[in-house]
C-alpha cells in the first residue's frame, strides 16, 4: 500500500427503487466533483412510507478519497 491519505465524506442517497439505487445516485453525484473516489461504507438505511407501502429509500454512507498530492 502506497502512502496516501484519504478524507471522507458523508452522504444521503434517495430512491424508489431500491437500496443500491440509492447508494449508486449517491456516488454518481458526488463523482461530478470529487476525484479519486476509492471506497464507501454504508452508515444507515431508512426508508419513507406512504399508505403503509414503502415509497422510497435513503441510504447514509460514508464516502473515501485520496488527496492530490
Amino acid at each position: 500500500m502506497s502512502n496516501h491519505v484519504y478524507k471522507t465524506i458523508e452522504l444521503t442517497g434517495s430512491s424508489t427503487k431500491g437500496i443500491e439505487d440509492a447508494v449508486q445516485k449517491a456516488i454518481a453525484r458526488s463523482a461530478e466533483t470529487v476525484h479519486n473516489m476509492r471506497w464507501f461504507e454504508v452508515t444507515d438505511i431508512r426508508g419513507h412510507l406512504v399508505d403503509g407501502k414503502v415509497d422510497h429509500w435513503q441510504v447514509s454512507l460514508k464516502l473515501g478519497f485520496t488527496l492530490e498530492p
